[in-house]
């Protein structure tokens, strides 16, 4: 029996493989290459993708779809951060999905623990909104644990620092930021949440695991 097995087994497992293989990236670019590119990058984001400066984003595991879509914003002004505007005009194509790659194979940050006192509102807004105010749960988009969507493009927002998610709900509210398209669907919930409620979420989903 355990010769008939084999074969399928086998099969089976290299199946699997090439799953794994193909679920790697979205994007078609070079981890090797992103690496070498990646040192401008460091000096704000940190060695690793992690920031040790709270209002500066963690970018290591982030999915590479979302990455690239920032940065072709940030180079063709539909996003726009004196930082990160005057570094992605330099980037070419090639350069950008070669970093969005990289940075989302490297681990994430350990999360930090969120506000025990704001847990309770944070994750009720994360998991299921809020119905009076026609916000909708963070969760819909980003997932139950903020790992967010690649193919939609959509971030993960775990173990993000809470001041730097605070910043983009703020700025979208406010309509500064656009990245959410013709949908307007950040811009619109954002806009429905109170200061208290900005606070909340953002420090929720600085402590999802």
């Amino acid at each position: 029996m355990k010769n008939k097995l084999a074969p399928i087994l086998a099969l089976a497992g290299l199946v699997l493989a090439s799953l794994s293989a193909q679920a790697e990236s979205l994007v078609d670019g070079s981890v090797d290459a992103g690496k070498a590119k990646a040192l401008t990058c460091t000096a704000c984001h940190g060695p690793s993708g992690n920031s040790s400066n709270a209002l500066w984003p963690n970018i290591a595991g982030q999915n590479a779809p979302y990455t690239l879509a920032q940065l072709m914003a940030f180079k063709d002004g539909t996003r726009k951060d004196p930082l990160m505007s005057s570094q992605a005009i330099l980037l070419s194509a090639e350069d950008m999905a070669d970093l969005a790659v990289y940075f989302e194979s490297l681990p994430a940050a350990a999360q930090s623990v969120a506000d025990a006192n704001l847990i309770a509102r944070g994750e009720a807004l994360f998991r299921g909104g809020d119905k009076e105010e026609g916000t909708a749960a963070c969760m819909a988009c980003h997932g139950p644990t903020g790992r967010g969507n690649p193919a939609a493009k959509y971030p993960a927002l775990n173990g993000q620092h809470a001041a730097y998610t605070a910043k983009q709900l703020q700025a979208y509210a406010a309509g500064t930021r656009e990245t959410d398209g013709k949908t307007r669907v950040m811009r619109e919930i954002a806009a429905r949440l109170d200061n208290d409620d900005v606070e909340a979420i953002s420090s929720y989903v600085q402590g999802l695991k």
